[in-house]
């Protein structure tokens, strides 16, 4: 495994711009949308037509939307809704066709976490990754997972609720390496225990590859594994007695830092949305 990538910012990415308790990050070059195409954001208090919640989620037309409802294939709040005009609002559960849907544009973005932000979604005194993406969306949006304080690299926000479950599912697990800096050099006999598999308190944690960091010193390790624990890299390495120092997430699901520095986000593309919704 290589170092991490700390390449040039690329088109439509963000960035840092102040103090997050005065302002917030500012967009960089992404493109922004002027006011009048903008669409307006709706409130949890808002009614809307079922059929407009239908097409809006980008299931189908508002036409064929009707004939869906018609046919009985959309249910709120449990049950099955026929009546053509029958209105809902967001706090609403709408399943199409079995399926959860919401009526915002599905929407994914990714952010090179820098260290000092917690993984949150709450407001708090310090600084969390909303700050960092307040501005790549007028959705909300939710971290997929979530990355310690201390830990940097890829994090992915959506308002795909459905993507977001599958990824952070314990039994589905998607590919994730990460550039480990221990506070010593990693003996041989531990990097094998590693390799081998190590149980711990969370349960037995296989890894799928580990290695040291080519043209790095012994200390400086790369690992590749599925769990969706939190934490779990570092608890490896502690239940061994070694420190971390520095612990970057470089690939996730796919998805890599290539031309996105520490603290700046952009867009998913269409095929990268394509490739997580396959996994």
């Amino acid at each position: 495994m290589s170092r991490g990538d700390n390449s040039n910012r690329g088109k439509g990415s963000g960035r840092q711009g102040g103090n997050p308790k005065r302002k917030s990050y500012a967009r960089g070059n992404a493109p922004i949308k002027n006011k009048n195409n903008s669409p307006k954001k709706i409130s949890d208090s808002d009614e809307i037509r079922l059929n407009k919640f239908v097409a809006n989620s980008g299931v189908c037309s508002r036409r064929d939307a009707d004939l869906y409802i018609k046919t009985g294939s959309v249910w709120v709040n449990g049950k099955p809704i026929t009546e053509m005009g029958y209105k809902v609002k967001l706090t609403d559960e709408v399943k199409f066709d079995g399926r959860l849907i919401t009526p915002e544009k599905k929407e994914y973005v990714l952010l090179n976490k820098p260290k000092g932000f917690v993984t949150s979604m709450s407001p708090e005194k310090t600084r969390t990754v909303m700050d960092l993406v307040a501005n790549a969306s007028k959705s909300l949006l939710k971290p997929v997972g979530r990355l310690e304080r201390n830990t940097t690299g890829l994090l992915l926000f959506t308002n795909d609720v459905d993507l977001e479950k599958k990824l952070t599912h314990h039994k589905t697990g998607v590919r994730k390496i990460f550039h480990v800096e221990l506070d010593r050099n990693l003996k041989f006999e531990d990097f094998q225990k590693i390799e081998k598999g190590i149980k711990l308190e969370e349960g037995f944690i296989q890894v799928d590859e580990i290695s040291y960091i080519e043209g790095a010193s012994k200390n400086e390790i790369g690992i590749q594994l599925m769990s969706s624990k939190n934490g779990i890299v570092t608890k490896l390495f502690e239940h061994l007695n070694y420190g971390v120092v520095k612990l970057d997430r470089v690939i996730f699901a796919g998805l890599t830092k290539k031309d996105l520095p520490r603290g700046h986000w952009r867009i998913l593309t269409e095929q990268e949305v394509i490739n997580l919704r396959m996994m």
